[in-house]
């Protein structure tokens, strides 16, 4: 089973507004690739730095989502689903960003951690904290690269394969 693991961050309310981006690709149980990218978007409006810590002035000299695609795509080739936690918000603001850049919209499907947290092994609330607290998962929340590598833990576990640090850095 091959996944992406993908975590948005957002400037503000609008889902084309990605201002970051973690991305973890598994291949047969393996991490074999992970970024973690900020991104410049559309406008400078930042409603969410209380959230995530990231502002205009840190993303502002950055690739926009559009720049970016090129180098992101092809972590993207060859995967059965792609994987959030709550995959809804992650969804919209993917299909949003490549609206936004006409990029062509993918048809992978989208696996939820939300929802495997809550079939696999009832938690209730299945806020990424609370999953991971109760999972032994290390987060450093809102920060893109450490969500996307929660949610791979969380489907390796629900696969009943630990996670290790055994990954190929790219």
């Amino acid at each position: 089973m091959n996944f992406v693991a993908i975590d948005f961050e957002t400037a503000n309310r609008h889902p084309n507004s990605a201002c970051a981006i973690g991305l973890v690709r598994v291949d047969n149980g393996i991490i074999v690739q992970q970024e973690y990218h900020q991104i410049r978007p559309p406008t400078a409006v930042f409603e969410f730095t209380h959230i995530h810590h990231l502002t205009w002035e840190m993303v502002k000299d950055e690739l926009s989502f559009g720049q970016l695609w090129p180098q992101i795509a092809p972590l993207l080739i060859d995967i059965d689903f792609l994987a959030a936690h709550y995959a809804l918000f992650d969804r919209e603001v993917l299909q949003s960003c490549c609206d936004f850049y006409q990029i062509d919209q993918l048809t992978t499907p989208m696996l939820c951690t939300v929802k495997l947290a809550r079939q696999h092994w009832r938690i209730y609330p299945t806020k990424l904290p609370n999953v991971c607290q109760r999972l032994g998962i290390p987060l450093n929340h809102h920060q893109g690269l450490s969500d996307a590598h929660a949610c791979t833990e969380i489907i390796l576990l629900a696969q009943g394969a630990r996670l290790t640090n055994a990954y190929i850095d790219a």
